[in-house]
């Protein structure tokens, strides 16, 4: 009872920071009267695309919110109502932070880069911190109102389903978030530059263009709001999904509840740590910003080592306790696995250096410094062809590195402690998330202080240094998303596990003699082999959906973007005087124009997860019966991991290679032969032709894939708890 008292004070612990940051950003100087104007348009803009976002998805959510409680119970229904919420709120009020911090991050980088730095980061680390903070509370308060107030058994169906049930409440807000925030923010950034960059010739933030207020606001509603949400949902479902194979591993051993609390007592010993990392962010004398922010990361790494060694002592009493986690295997019997206390720690290390070793990856496919990136903006000399072709090569090569530190994690942890040491290594990595966003949520204030300071016509110093943190902005933008990546992968094979743990714990149990229970799956044999034609197929089937959602989200950008040229096109020949600066352009119609769009295109594509392994069971069963059909399924899960982990990683950072080579060119770009190229020149528009392709590739469709893979496995966990109930 004290441990989940403590995660729980714990976990306020980083609500209470994020009230102290958010006095600390709202206190300072907001600028100049046309600053603010601009700063309002902003955040009433990205405010009215929000509210309508969550109406659009409320409608969606109530009626499954009934559906849950018909087919499983109130308490089930209950837990998806709080994670829904929770993570919408998580996103909502760092966006609402994050659109009053820009204002203020562009004034005091007028001051010094140092104090822009600062206000930018602090900004962030409220959206971090609230993110960690309101998903471990979520999770552990729950969890005590249902196994302390209702006197549920800590590992029985109940709380397994609640919990489970908030995972998929917070997917599905993560989903609609990503996908719909992508498509508002690329649909104005790609539209906004086709014809304001190339066609017209005028710098990015011009405010002659009419784009770009909708292009600032997309970068809260994609960037901030929808990385929140992506990463409170991976952080609710890992740590639910590695409790419940807690549950499943310990049932009826007299550890079961500490195996269930320990993965929260890591993220809460991490929040700490995370809390005293940003204390660290401090601009040294060589003036690198990414050296300050990466100290900030390091020093949260290190102390969370400790940390979690601390958490082991206290849950454990120390390094040497041996535990046996026993694993159901289909026909019964269980496949007992020993390990001790201290290999849970090493394997929550190796989910700490995963995480460090893809920072590091990440940031070497996309950092302006770097061959990749580097190789794109050289091919931009030679056309645009050259720079599509070179930076689609990028975004397949940049797959390979991750997936072997994912593979290489995996078989080590596996090593130490079975199938749970993995589940404890993704945890590991979650525990970082608050840091991490807040490295994230850097991103679109810098991006959005910048825009202000071209727009209120701040001295040319000002956007210097808006321009030097917008650049570091970009890349921790682009490392996060590798992350969030990454432990979504991860994240959804502790997902699979799970799904196949809790069908072989429902077939064992219904086919114990005399058993009265789960007597759906009696007499189910599922067969996993790939000689199996269902098995296949699922496989094959599972592998299409994220190709087919990416290619959607691609589209919808696509659709976004040209209505967005045809508007900016057409307020440039009806009011010349734009051009001129004596005529004002109408900035809400294309953010109304894009909210109107995203709402609609982001509705279908999300479905698509939650009908996939629903279809998938139904269809097969009605061929082959109960058999295959959960055959299927399992395969199917498997098929969406392996490819969506390939989809994304290919996206992401094929994306952020192509931005930060158009960036290259901005101060100036040096070519193999010693020729500098530079911002307006013909290599530049050829680079801004590329970056038109690598934005949505980048910041909707390989985001969306995230949610998407978790979503599928957590429909089909509760697929079992509906059959199991019947």
């Amino acid at each position: 009872m004290f441990a989940l008292f403590l995660i729980i004070i714990l976990g306020a612990l980083s609500i209470a920071y994020g009230l102290w940051a958010i006095n600390d950003v709202m206190k300072r100087d907001a600028g100049t009267q046309r600053m603010q104007e601009i700063a309002a348009a902003i955040a009433e803009g990205a405010q009215a695309y929000l509210w309508r976002q969550y109406i659009t998805i409320a409608v969606v959510g109530v009626v499954l919110f009934v559906v849950l409680i018909f087919l499983l119970s109130i308490w089930v229904a209950i837990g998806f109502a709080i994670g829904a919420v929770l993570s919408a709120a998580a996103g909502f009020i760092g966006m609402n932070v994050s659109v009053r911090a820009n204002v203020r991050t562009a004034q005091a980088a007028s001051q010094s880069l140092a104090g822009g730095l600062d206000v930018a980061f602090k900004s962030g680390a409220v959206t971090g911190m609230l993110v960690a903070g309101l998903a471990l509370l979520g999770v552990a308060v729950y969890y005590l109102i249902l196994t302390r107030t209702l006197g549920a058994d800590p590992g029985g169906r109940l709380v397994i389903d609640s919990l489970v049930a908030m995972g998929f409440g917070a997917s599905l807000i993560s989903i609609f978030a990503r996908l719909g925030g992508g498509i508002f923010t690329k649909g104005a950034d790609v539209g906004g530059d086709l014809v304001g960059k190339v066609e017209a010739g005028i710098p990015e933030d011009d405010p002659r263009n009419p784009a770009t207020i909708a292009d600032n606001v997309g970068d809260n509603v994609g960037d901030c709001a929808g990385m929140a949400a992506d990463l409170f949902e991976t952080y609710v479902v890992t740590f639910v999904a590695t409790m419940v194979l807690a549950a499943i591993f310990f049932a009826g051993q007299a550890n079961l509840e500490t195996m269930m609390l320990y993965p929260l007592a890591i993220g809460a010993a991490c929040i700490v740590t995370s809390i005293i990392g940003t204390f660290f962010v401090k601009l040294g004398q060589d003036q690198s910003i990414m050296g300050a922010l990466y100290k900030g990361f390091i020093a949260t790494g290190v102390l969370s080592i400790a940390a979690v060694a601390v958490a082991n002592v206290a849950l454990f009493g120390g390094f040497g306790t041996t535990m046996e986690a026993r694993v159901p295997i289909i026909g019964g019997g269980v496949d007992a696995v020993s390990f001790t206390s201290l290999s849970l720690l090493l394997c929550a290390i190796i989910g700490l250096v995963v995480t460090g070793l893809i920072v590091v990856i990440t940031e070497y496919y996309t950092g302006v410094g770097f061959r990749p990136v580097r190789s794109i903006a050289q091919s931009s000399v030679t056309g645009h062809g050259t720079n599509v072709i070179q930076g689609l090569a990028i975004s397949l090569e940049s797959t390979a590195l991750p997936a072997l530190v994912i593979m290489a994690g995996i078989i080590t942890s596996y090593m130490l402690a079975g199938l749970f040491g993995i589940a404890i290594a993704v945890t590991a990595m979650l525990a970082l998330a608050g840091m991490v966003v807040a490295l994230d949520a850097f991103g679109p204030v810098t991006d959005n202080a910048g825009g202000i300071a071209e727009m209120a016509g701040l001295p040319k110093e000002v956007r210097q240094s808006t321009d030097a943190l917008d650049a570091v902005g970009n890349t921790t933008k682009a490392v996060t998303k590798g992350y969030a990546i990454g432990s979504a992968g991860l994240g959804a094979l502790v997902l699979f596990t799970a799904y196949t743990a809790d069908l072989n714990y429902f077939i064992s149990a219904a086919n114990e003699p005399g058993s009265t229970s789960y007597q759906y799956f009696a007499g189910v044999t599922p067969d996993f082999s790939l000689s199996n034609p269902y098995v296949v197929v699922g496989l094959l089937f599972g592998g299409l959906i994220p190709f087919l959602f990416g290619g959607i989200a691609m589209t919808a950008v696509g659709r976004a973007a040209g209505a967005v040229v045809e508007e900016v096109r057409r307020q440039f020949k009806e009011k010349p005087g734009i051009m001129e600066g004596t005529e004002r352009p109408d900035y809400g119609r294309a953010v109304d124009m894009l909210t109107k769009a995203a709402i609609k295109e982001m509705v279908v594509p999300s479905l698509l997860p939650v009908l996939a392994p629903l279809v998938t069971y139904l269809v097969i069963y009605l061929i082959a019966g109960k058999d295959q059909a959960f055959s299927a399924v399992g395969a199917m899960l498997l098929g969406v991991i392996v490819t969506g982990l390939f989809v994304a990683i290919s996206m992401t950072s094929g994306g952020g290679a192509w931005d930060n080579a158009k960036k290259s060119f901005e101060d100036g770009f040096v070519d193999k032969d010693g020729v500098k190229h530079l911002k307006g020149s013909e290599a530049h528009k050829a680079s801004v032709t590329g970056d038109t392709v690598g934005d949505p590739y980048k910041d909707t469709a390989g985001p969306a894939v995230n949610p998407l893979i978790k979503v599928t496995n957590i429909i089909a966990l509760l697929l079992l708890g509906v059959l199991a109930a019947m």
